[in-house]
């Protein structure tokens, strides 16, 4: 998992003006995984504080944790 979890971040690193990205985009990182690993890989990255949520309501997104504006709480 832990080479999962560097393509991930990889992934997220190399997307310059974009802080904010769907679950779908997560797929084309790990191609080779089903949905539900994915799934495991990003709730590992945010439990580990790498990668945070963030929910217009409608929607949730992943994006690095201090990457973009973030809504004061």
């Amino acid at each position: 998992m832990d080479e999962d979890k560097q393509k991930v971040i990889e992934f997220l690193e190399s997307k310059k003006g974009k802080t904010k990205f769907y679950f779908n985009d997560f797929a084309k990182a790990l191609p080779d995984k089903k949905p539900r690993e994915i799934k495991k890989v990003l709730t590992a990255l945010v439990n580990d504080g790498k990668l945070e949520f963030w929910s217009s309501g409608s929607t949730t997104m992943y994006g690095l944790t201090g990457a973009g504006k973030q809504e004061e709480g």
